[in-house]
């Protein structure tokens, strides 16, 4: 496992296959960056009309409810890619991974970056709704939105521990991938995003706390919404990130030789 100090010399390899992972994503599609925004648009859509429209429920969340949703939405995004994405890191550039003499944590850090890149990309949208509904008179914005780039930080932090997790894992085991796939379909629903923790029964809210993306939607949230920040869940959210970094850190260093022999 390579030292902190010399992923710091592979920095600019790091950019390089960042850029050709982002080039791949928009130059292979015809809507191109238009695919970063239309998939939570769409997403924040049906739930509007599902709790809003129907079920007549605008207070599931915070007002304005659509702002709320994209608020969610987007950094859930990010890591439902991310994390989706990693299980294949290693194994989608076996060639590369062993041929090479790059620290093998840079094929699942390159995923956790290029994914959030292509969060940044979309945060216009938020931004773009949030004036809309400012000029409206309903929008609300204050000081705790400086809190935003901590957010970004944990949850790159948190992606990447997931990763390390599971990039050598699923080469082991091969089953992984489906089982991911269904884990993060329960997780988006034990992580409020379309509804806030005070509509979570006391008895459930202990595996909401338990998800460090409870806490880190804080941070996303923090400045455009009158309510106050749960710390609560921001310090469950810092120490289960903090946590699973250090244990994804461990589990790749003991697992790379054996994972270098299987692929």
């Amino acid at each position: 496992m390579s030292s902190p100090k010399s992923l710091g010399d592979h920095i600019k390899i790091l950019r390089i296959l960042v850029s050709r992972d982002l080039k791949v994503r928009y130059s292979s599609s015809f809507l191109g960056y238009l695919w970063t925004v239309i998939d939570p648009l769409a997403s924040a859509l049906i739930y509007y009309m599902l709790f809003v429209v129907i079920f007549k429920r605008s207070d599931a969340g915070y007002s304005p409810y659509f702002l709320f949703l994209l608020s969610g939405i987007l950094p859930w995004q990010w890591f439902n890619a991310a994390v989706s994405e990693s299980t294949r890191a290693l194994t989608s550039q076996a060639l590369l991974v062993k041929s090479t003499n790059l620290p093998r944590v840079l094929w699942v850090l390159r995923l956790v970056l290029s994914k959030g890149v292509e969060f940044l990309l979309s945060m216009p949208v938020l931004v773009l709704f949030w004036v809309i509904y400012y000029f409206q008179g309903h929008a609300h914005l204050d000081w705790e939105v400086v809190y935003l780039p901590i957010g970004l930080l944990l949850q790159a932090a948190l992606c990447l521990g997931v990763g390390l997790i599971l990039a050598p894992v699923t080469v082991i085991v091969t089953d992984m991938q489906p089982l991911i796939r269904i884990v993060l379909r329960i997780l988006f629903y034990l992580t409020p995003i379309i509804f806030t923790l005070n509509h979570v029964p006391e008895w459930l809210r202990l595996i909401f706390y338990a998800n460090p993306m409870t806490g880190i939607l804080e941070f996303y949230r923090a400045g455009l919404f009158p309510n106050p920040v749960n710390w609560n869940s921001v310090l469950s959210g810092v120490v289960g990130t903090a946590i699973l970094l250090g244990l994804g850190w461990l589990i790749f260093s003991r697992m790379e030789k054996t994972v270098l022999k299987e692929i």
